[in-house]
């Protein structure tokens, strides 16, 4: 009788959990269904390439408008105006110009040298670095850059300030490729499970519904580095790879899932910058670690 009993209760509490994972299952589909549909908004760092041969930002540019996704799509290349290897070199100067004319947008990183901290910088060549590299891009393009990435990806009150006195917002990343320093090893084993990772952990924000919604899509925002060759190679790769992991985390994707007009892309990632420096923000990888 006791056990006859029992077996009705076990019977009765499985029922009850099998109905309360449909439940919880059902709501997460109708709540997914609810939100904006995923763009991914791409963006190259440190960038012109100054190689003579073998450029690598001359074969993202040309991937960009030719792969097996999305034809023509549109980036933000955050560019060293001035970098010794890059942007202040006879074969990297003009790629800014021609970045422009094809219809992506020219941001800034820096117009130093090398790849210099701006925090660390003295305030006067910080000051200098800001002029230097908003008159190089307004040059290539006609018009003054709007964006700013830090190198290092390092800033503080004081160099943000500074930004926004010369124009400029400030613009992060959702997802990282990991290939702005490869160590001697110019290939990487981990494409799909680091984006999977970092996508993993922006899924929680754009499930909460915190994330700004531009003309009906999320823009989420991922940075790869086009003076990286291995990069330049794989452009097609890294496209796939971010739908996948996307259908694997059941985020709808946009039917066009990067973006193909410079203006668009412009408002969306303006949508997505920091103003203020004790905002919540996240950095990819170790750069959280590092600089929090």
């Amino acid at each position: 009788m006791l056990n006859s009993f029992l077996s009705q209760i076990t019977k009765l509490l499985c029922l009850a959990v099998l109905i309360f994972n449909s439940c919880v299952a059902e709501a997460q589909i109708n709540s997914e269904s609810t939100l904006a549909p995923i763009r991914f908004l791409i963006t190259f760092d440190d960038g012109p390439s100054g190689a003579i041969r073998n450029n690598p930002t001359e074969k993202v540019l040309a991937a960009l408008a030719h792969n097996s996704i999305q034809s023509d799509i549109k980036v933000i290349f955050f560019n060293q105006t001035r970098a010794a290897r890059g942007g202040g070199t006879k074969a990297g100067h003009p790629l800014l110009k021609r970045e422009y004319d094809e219809g992506h947008l020219l941001a800034f990183h820096t117009s130093t040298v090398h790849h210099a901290n701006h925090r660390f910088l003295p305030p006067d060549e910080f000051e200098l670095s800001l002029q230097n590299g908003v008159a190089d891009l307004t040059e290539a393009a006609g018009v003054a850059p709007q964006l700013v990435r830090p190198p290092f990806w390092n800033f503080d009150a004081r160099t943000l300030d500074a930004y926004h006195r010369h124009g400029l917002q400030m613009l992060l990343t959702d997802l990282s490729a990991n290939d702005g320093v490869i160590w001697g090893v110019n290939w990487s084993w981990h494409k799909h499970s680091n984006l999977l990772k970092q996508l993993t952990a922006t899924r929680q924000d754009w499930m909460a519904g915190v994330m700004p919604v531009v003309n009906g899509v999320t823009p989420i925002v991922v940075t790869f580095h086009d003076v990286n060759s291995y990069t330049a190679r794989n452009v097609d790769v890294y496209l796939n790879i971010l739908l996948q992991v996307a259908r694997e985390l059941h985020m709808p994707v946009s039917e066009k899932p990067f973006y193909d007009d410079r203006e668009e892309l412009k408002n969306a990632a303006l949508a997505r910058t920091i103003s203020d420096a004790n905002s919540k923000f996240h950095l990819p990888g170790f750069w959280d670690w590092l600089w929090k």
